[in-house]
């Protein structure tokens, strides 16, 4: 298990390298929380993770990617001011916007299933997503209710 760990982080090192900037220590430590608990619940053997980490990372580049473009393409829609002050045509852009990036989205995560699918038995696929969705809600729970020292 340790030598999957280690393999794991060896493949998530470049990935966290690049992404190093003022202020995302939180993000940092979400990930590396995130690598830990895929780890663990995948339980991947050797060649298994060989292969899982590079998809998973590339992934995870293009979903930072798409989440780059849409705060570039949004607005918050809690500053009314700001909506107020747009004409009609420029809030039905920002609104299509919106629906261009869930979409493309949405085929990025195509994109990868079939990636895994393609690479990895559906059983180590399935427990991904499992996996995926289950840390989102720890994530959660845990930010949510922080625990006192």
């Amino acid at each position: 298990m340790k030598y999957l760990m280690t393999i794991a982080l060896f493949f998530c090192i470049p990935f966290l390298a690049s992404a190093q900037r003022p202020g995302d220590n939180r993000m940092e430590e979400i990930e590396a929380y995130k690598i830990g608990y895929l780890t663990q619940k995948l339980d991947l053997s050797t060649e298994e993770a060989k292969i899982f980490w590079p998809i998973y990372n590339g992934w995870q580049k293009e979903q930072g990617d798409l989440r780059k473009e849409r705060m570039q393409k949004m607005i918050s829609f809690r500053k009314i001011n700001e909506i107020e002050e747009m004409s009609d045509s420029e809030i039905q852009v920002l609104i299509t916007n919106d629906f261009t990036i869930k979409q493309k989205e949405l085929n990025l995560e195509r994109k990868y299933y079939y990636k895994l699918k393609s690479s990895l038995p559906i059983k180590i696929v399935g427990k991904f997503y499992r996996a995926q969705e289950a840390f989102k809600r720890e994530l959660l729970s845990k930010y949510r209710n922080p625990q006192k020292p």
